[in-house]
């Protein structure tokens, strides 16, 4: 197959995010098997406007409050000319409406839709242009086959009047090779640890704040913050206020290897987002031997099983929240119990079987669409 890909970023776009790892992995894999992928997305300083990232051919133009509009104009003066066989649309925040111009087989990917949680995220202005974005997008996308990457999106999209059977599920999943346990359990001053990009609706800050009921009773407990975003100085600020500046420490941005030795010294992770297609540092942190305590929301409900993998608290309860970090902190047995559920629920996700599973979805969608053809 010849596949073209649309999406926001790439991989090395510093602003990506689980999305692009998603799309990345997959796709990486599907190339291995003998198809030729292009990805057209965004720009971003200091890219380059045309390269070759793991077989990939990526094409980058425009920045990321323009793409959207690019995309039509691209599609039309340039992508329709190379003959593809099957076009993707990773859908995320703002839609590109491919269904209204490309004729080829389309097949979009769903990770989660916003709702109303992007109002905590963006101003009231943005926030709406989103949601009434997504609306629309319900409508324009409705027939079009859908690679979601959890059970609650697809019920999400069921909900939004898609059909049953044009919808599969395509998980995120984990590098075994890269994200692996230490042979040694943590010891020493308990350590809490967040993994992922700093933004206002992934609730960072209910975190900093439940581990400050935490010290309360654990003095020595350590908090580490692992990522980079625009809602780390807020953090840092609420961090100050509460008190915690010498409990804990946001390492910014850091590579994988260097990500993986941090997770494999944290007793336990957090995550507190408002909603997640599925979490994919979940996954991360429990094949590193690492339970994981995460608000019961859409996604996160999926990744995260209940007192087997990690713990499940009320989004935006701090006080259970605290609670919940303390009695792993405490009971090493139940902390020993869900590292071992939590590395045997990481290990049944991986990317070669998702490369197959998106393989199926794409040919599936290019047989649907010449059986059309025949029965006009």
């Amino acid at each position: 197959m010849k596949i073209l890909v649309v999406n926001w970023q790439d991989i090395r776009n510093p602003w990506g995010g689980g999305a692009e790892v998603h799309l990345h992995e997959i796709f990486k894999r599907v190339v291995r098997r003998g198809h030729a992928v292009t990805l057209f997305c965004s720009s971003f300083p200091g890219a380059a406007d045309e390269e070759q990232v793991d077989g990939i051919r990526v094409i980058r133009q425009g920045g990321r409050n323009v793409f959207n509009f690019i995309v039509p104009y691209r599609y039309h003066s340039r992508f329709s000319r190379e003959g593809f066989d099957v076009v993707v649309d990773d859908l995320n925040k703002i839609p590109f409406y491919t269904p209204w111009y490309v004729p080829e087989p389309l097949v979009g990917i769903v990770h989660h839709l916003f709702g109303g949680s992007i109002f905590l995220e963006a101003s009231f202005v943005a926030a709406s242009y989103v949601a009434i974005a997504e609306r629309l997008a319900a409508r324009v996308y409705r027939n079009t086959p859908m690679a979601v990457v959890s059970e609650s999106t697809r019920r999400e999209l069921i909900g939004l009047g898609f059909r049953e059977d044009a919808i599969s599920i395509v998980h995120n999943c984990v590098d075994h090779s890269v994200y692996r346990p230490s042979m040694e359990i943590p010891t020493g001053p308990p350590v809490v640890g967040h993994l992922g990009r700093l933004k206002k609706y992934k609730g960072v800050d209910h975190l900093l704040r439940a581990f400050q009921i935490v010290r309360v009773e654990i003095p020595e407990a350590r908090l580490r913050i692992v990522g980079e975003g625009d809602f780390r100085p807020a953090l840092e600020k609420l961090a100050d206020e509460l008190a915690l500046k010498d409990a804990v420490e946001f390492t910014g941005y850091v590579g994988t290897a260097e990500t993986v030795r941090i997770m494999q010294r944290m007793h336990v992770a957090v995550n507190c987002s408002a909603k997640e297609g599925w979490g994919l540092t979940v996954l991360e942190a429990n094949a590193c031997g690492v339970p994981v305590i995460a608000s019961d929301v859409p996604g996160l409900r999926d990744s995260v099983l209940d007192e087997k993998t990690g713990l499940l608290y009320e989004y935006g309860n701090i006080e259970q929240l605290a609670q919940k970090i303390l009695l792993v902190l405490r009971d090493q047995h139940l902390r020993t119990r869900l590292r071992g559920e939590a590395l045997g629920w990481a290990r049944s996700f991986d990317w070669e079987d998702s490369a197959e599973k998106m393989i199926a979805v794409l040919e599936r969608a290019i047989a649907t669409k010449q059986q059309k053809g025949k029965g006009r």
